[in-house]
């Protein structure tokens, strides 16, 4: 009896690993679109010759990180090379990461097309990477599991259809889709709690993620008036309003502070 119910449970992880293998041969190749780091927009549909730069300062003493305890999965506290809350990315001189910036899609016009390479929401170390990323309506997002432990990818949108799906194998994607504009959706893992992270979704490509010098460049802009708006997961928005001409560049300076 003891042999039987050992064969029956190889025979299962045997099906499953071959279930999951077919799952990622039919996953078309992922590419990551820079969207970080004060990248220019290159998205499909952004043919304008205006361009907006700037940068994202902290004011005030930084809320220091806390130590995230990951003892409730002896997998994570091994896979883990970071352990520190990413609330507050400040560089030098106060730069700001983690800042999603974007021209709201009520101040454009025009319609874009959807861009055909997905981005990457990879789970790795028991956190998300990126923490702050950006995507157009209808655009793929790949959920990748990356460590040999169980996480589920929880996204809570208010306007976005909500989805909770598990991942239990290492190597494991799905792909997903957002079908209105929503500024942010956040995405949880309710196996590891610490585990966090936002998407943009916007109707164009004219969007920024700040790096660790704070700097943001959203290119190939049409000229027109805009309102320019700052997102921080903890500090909020702030929004400006900027006309920019055919071919100019425009300068924008946004500054948060926890007070």
């Amino acid at each position: 009896m003891r042999q039987r119910t050992l064969w029956t449970f190889v025979v299962l992880v045997a099906i499953a690993m071959a279930v999951a293998c077919s799952r990622r041969s039919n996953v078309p190749p992922v590419s990551i679109i820079p969207i970080a780091g004060g990248g220019a927009s290159t998205a499909a549909g952004a043919s304008g010759t205006s361009r907006i730069t700037g940068a994202i300062t902290f004011d005030g003493d930084v809320p220091p990180a806390e130590t995230i305890r990951m003892n409730s999965d002896p997998v994570c506290v091994m896979e883990a090379t970071d352990t520190e809350t990413e609330y507050y990315v400040v560089g030098d001189g106060g730069a700001l990461g983690n800042v999603f910036v974007h021209v709201t899609s009520e101040s454009i016009a025009g319609t874009y097309p959807t861009p055909d390479e997905p981005i990457l929401l990879n789970q790795q170390g028991c956190r998300y990477a990126p923490h702050v990323f950006g995507v157009q309506v209808g655009q793929t997002v790949t959920v990748r599991n990356s460590d040999p432990t169980l996480h589920n990818i929880h996204a809570t949108p208010a306007v976005n259809a909500e989805f909770n799906t598990g991942q239990p194998i290492q190597g494991m994607t799905m792909n997903r889709t957002f079908d209105e504009v929503e500024v942010m959706v956040p995405f949880r893992c309710d196996v590891h709690g610490w585990m966090n992270a936002y998407v943009g979704v916007l109707s164009h490509p004219y969007f920024a993620v700040t790096g660790p010098d704070g700097s943001f460049d959203i290119s190939s802009l049409p000229a027109g008036d805009y309102v320019v708006e700052a997102w921080h997961e903890l500090l909020g928005t702030q929004t400006q309003n900027i006309t920019i001409g055919d071919g100019a560049t425009a300068e924008l300076s946004f500054s948060f502070s926890a007070g």
